[in-house]
């Protein structure tokens, strides 16, 4: 699957970062990850860490499908609120649900700091309701619920938006410090180094072509004619996953982001906070450290990549004229535009683990707008089940619970 469209920002802004062989040979090892993105890299780095013999594979460079297009803001906000969520999974399970992905920003934090990578950046996050009607019906309810569980969130009213603000909304929840942003294709090739580092193996240009499950284990076949033997295999190519599962549970669907030329200065709004929005879709909006803004969304359902590509510049105009209703002030020159791909679950939360179907097989499938976190949250999970100890929250997130 084509994921993206070319020239992501963080790929022409990096380039190739480091190198990795492609697999020439028969391949053993106890696990064997099918994707090197963020997803992969984080599994990988905690597997090696755990002194677990690992091996990734790609069949792209490593980081050039989702990870190098991703926005990467890092909230701690499901793509469905703590009080629906409740409603689907249950109120205890919904709330541990948010606190996972509170937890897993300050993981990511304190992994950055080890790696000295200096990309991270601590940011509130600022969501604010796209029509009146938003405040009974969600920005209310949500507020209550989340102070209820203990989160750090305040409720804004128009008169205290109109304060920090150059536009106007209803109401709105504002997160003090729970939430960040980064570079997830430096984090990917760092961690994937310090992997390596640790013994394990990280192979690109290497293309899946067949999986046998055995008694045993895992057999994969490469497209070049190579066996990979496996105890255990983890899939976790992003959206390109579900071409691996035998049961459909994800709505594909196609987004769209810019990132401008940059500015002289970086104080382009309160605190230069995350923005988002109630509406589905939403529109979203953070700076950069060069003194620049991603402002995206206008999502559209994914029916295939030349569809999605003849979009970005129609797109990439609705964008521009979204954010300049908001900041009129603010001369947004798109400098580089993208699109890509992305998958959405019924209640809006990962897949982690096994089906039946398929076994000595684990999925990491972190769907959604809380890629990243959610990935944090299931190499946690997988490392814990590889070193044989119980974790209390896997549960949440297994193929169980589909409905």
């Amino acid at each position: 699957m084509d994921i993206r469209t070319d020239n992501p920002f963080w790929l022409m802004k990096s380039g190739f970062l480091e190198t990795y062989p492609s697999l020439k040979e028969d391949f053993s090892t106890d696990y064997a990850i099918i994707g090197g993105g963020i997803t992969g890299a984080l599994i990988g780095w905690y597997l090696a860490k755990a002194g677990i013999e690992t091996a990734v594979f790609d069949r792209r460079h490593i980081g050039m499908g989702s990870t190098c297009a991703s926005t990467a803001l890092l909230q701690y906000e499901i793509d469905t609120p703590l009080f629906e969520l409740a409603e689907m999974v249950g109120e205890k399970d919904a709330a541990r649900s948010y606190k996972l992905c509170i937890e897993s920003i300050d993981a990511l934090e304190e992994i950055s700091k080890k790696l000295k990578l200096d990309d991270f950046e601590r940011k509130p996050s600022f969501c604010y309701a796209s029509r009146q009607k938003d405040v009974p019906d969600q920005v209310e309810k949500e507020y209550k619920i989340r102070c209820q569980h203990g989160i750090n969130v305040e409720i804004w009213s128009e008169k205290d938006i109109k304060d920090k603000f150059p536009f106007s909304a209803p109401a709105a929840l504002f997160s003090p410090k729970d939430a960040a942003q980064t570079d997830a294709y430096k984090l990917t090739h760092a961690l994937h180094q310090d992997a390596i580092n640790l013994g394990a193996n990280v192979f690109d240009k290497t293309e899946i072509a067949e999986i046998e499950h055995k008694k045993r284990g895992v057999v994969v076949k490469t497209k070049n004619g190579y066996s990979i033997k496996a105890k255990k295999l983890i899939i976790a190519c992003g959206y390109e996953s579900v071409n691996y599962l035998p049961i459909s549970l994800v709505r594909l669907h196609s987004t769209f982001a810019l990132v401008s030329e940059p500015f002289e200065n970086d104080d382009f709004w309160y605190k230069n906070s995350l923005i988002w929005e109630t509406a589905r879709p939403y529109l979203y909006m953070r700076s950069t450290s060069d003194k620049r803004i991603i402002v995206g969304g206008k999502d559209e359902p994914f029916q295939n990549p030349e569809k999605r590509d003849k979009l970005l510049n129609r797109k990439t105009r609705e964008i521009v004229d979204s954010f300049k209703r908001k900041f009129p002030e603010i001369n947004l020159i798109p400098d580089y535009a993208w699109a890509g791909t992305f998958g959405e679950t019924q209640d809006g939360l990962p897949y982690i683990g096994s089906i039946r179907q398929l076994p000595h097989t684990i999925f990491a499938l972190g769907f959604g707008g809380n890629g990243i976190t959610f990935s944090q949250i299931a190499a946690e999970i997988i490392r814990d089940e590889a070193t044989g100890k119980k974790n209390k929250d896997a549960h949440l997130f297994a193929f169980e619970r589909a409905r």
